[in-house]
């Protein structure tokens, strides 16, 4: 049973799609580590071992997926000039590496008051940056309405093929942890958790995987909760990769399959947890990327004695909003 309900087999990709897909990716990086840290199995109570997605050179898991979908659009859509996307900074230098490493041009659409340092590495690839809106669903309609108009490919924020994309960390970690009892993913808008489940499937393993969210950007809980979408009126967050107002429905339906539960964490708990992988690994984790250890600290007393898979998914955070939160500790 999970959250309630009967577990059937979902498929998202198989493994011969899933592996396909790392043939892709690795013509442009290699697999990232995953290591077992003592002062974080210390601290978390448990045997865990982290999944290092901020190793990627953008540092960030989203560029498997971008790496992906340009190598497919470009098989099935060979004179596409370009591609537009709305993004909160991740997946928009995913999109920029890809379409820069494939000759295209990318714009991105961002809301207001995004991410500083992200904006910045988005050009530094090579992409045309627009403001507009104040969070990621509203650039999203806007990056929509200029896709038409400006004769270029909207590239998704979810689909099967980013999803099959992402879905290579996850292999990768469990077959390299093959008995782990449960991997902690955070939820954007879902490639990344519904990889999980597509790489849980196609090995055949039993791991548990347990979608991990902000307190203030609950929608992907409330609606695991109630079974269907549910969007919040508000998604402001230090963790702006899981900074989303509105599920996407697709996403949803596997994450209903599949997932375990979903676990809300706050400001308090993920900044906390930033620092602990800081003062612990040395590795900077941004927001979301450190949820999914706020998620088992929280639940340190249900998790003892099983090994556990953090999915450190990024560490992409302004200088000085790092600084503010080292300092907090």
């Amino acid at each position: 049973m999970v959250g309630g309900r009967q577990r059937r087999d979902y498929r998202v990709a198989g493994l011969d799609e899933i592996e396909a897909a790392g043939e892709v990716i690795y013509r442009r990086m290699g697999p990232t580590p995953e290591y077992c840290w003592p002062l974080i199995c210390e601290r978390a109570g448990t045997e865990v071992w982290v999944k290092h997605e901020n190793h990627t050179p953008i540092g960030a898991f989203k560029l498997r997926g971008g790496l992906v979908y340009v190598d497919e659009l470009l098989r099935r859509e060979p004179d596409t000039p370009g591609v537009i996307a709305a993004t909160r900074g991740n997946h928009g230098q995913s999109v920029a590496f890809a379409a820069r490493g494939a000759g295209l041009r990318a714009v991105l659409v961002v809301p207001h008051g995004n991410s500083v340092e992200k904006n910045r590495a988005m050009r530094a690839l090579g992409a045309e940056l627009i403001e507009h809106g104040q969070d990621f669903n509203a650039a999203y309609d806007t990056a929509k309405d200029l896709a038409a108009g400006r004769g270029l490919h909207l590239f998704p924020s979810y689909h099967p093929i980013l999803v099959r994309g992402v879905a290579t960390y996850s292999l990768e970690l469990l077959r390299a942890v093959p008995d782990l009892d449960t991997v902690y993913v955070p939820i954007g808008l879902g490639s990344g958790i519904n990889g999980a489940l597509a790489a849980r499937q196609a090995l055949g393993l039993k791991t548990r995987v347990v979608g991990v969210v902000a307190e203030r950007a609950p929608t992907y809980a409330r609606s695991f909760e109630a079974g269907r979408p549910v969007a919040t009126d508000s998604c402001d967050t230090v963790a702006d990769g899981v900074s989303v107002r509105v599920p996407d429905a697709d996403a949803l339906a596997i994450i209903l399959e599949g997932v375990e539960r979903v676990v809300a964490v706050s400001e308090a708990e993920i900044e906390a947890a930033m620092r602990a992988y800081f003062a612990d690994t040395h590795n900077l984790a941004e927001g979301a990327g450190a949820a999914p250890l706020a998620a088992l600290i929280k639940e340190r007393d249900k998790m003892a004695g099983k090994k556990v898979g953090l999915i450190l998914s990024g560490g992409n955070v302004d200088t000085q909003v790092y600084r503010e939160i080292l300092a907090n500790g």
